[in-house]
């Protein structure tokens, strides 16, 4: 079980790695194209920022919440 609780948190950082290259993205190509060349469906630079700041939140109120049932343990000495 542990396992795939790591494995969820392994995939949130995939994501939040892959929101963040799209915003990225988003802010070199929005500086080359004009306003008025925009595709309708492009999505502004925030709304990957937005994501990847609300899986960021998810993944630590996942941490913190199985810190605090002992799902996980954290190590006794930090060295």
């Amino acid at each position: 079980m542990v396992f795939v609780f790591k494995l969820v948190l392994l995939l949130l950082v995939l994501f939040i790695l892959i929101n963040l290259g799209r915003a990225m993205f988003e802010m070199v190509r929005s500086s080359d194209d004009d306003e008025d060349n925009a595709e309708p469906d492009d999505k502004p630079m925030s709304f990957y920022l937005g994501r990847r700041v609300f899986l960021s939140a998810f993944a630590i109120i996942l941490l913190i919440a199985a810190l605090l049932s002992g799902f996980i343990e954290p190590h006794g000495r930090p060295y």
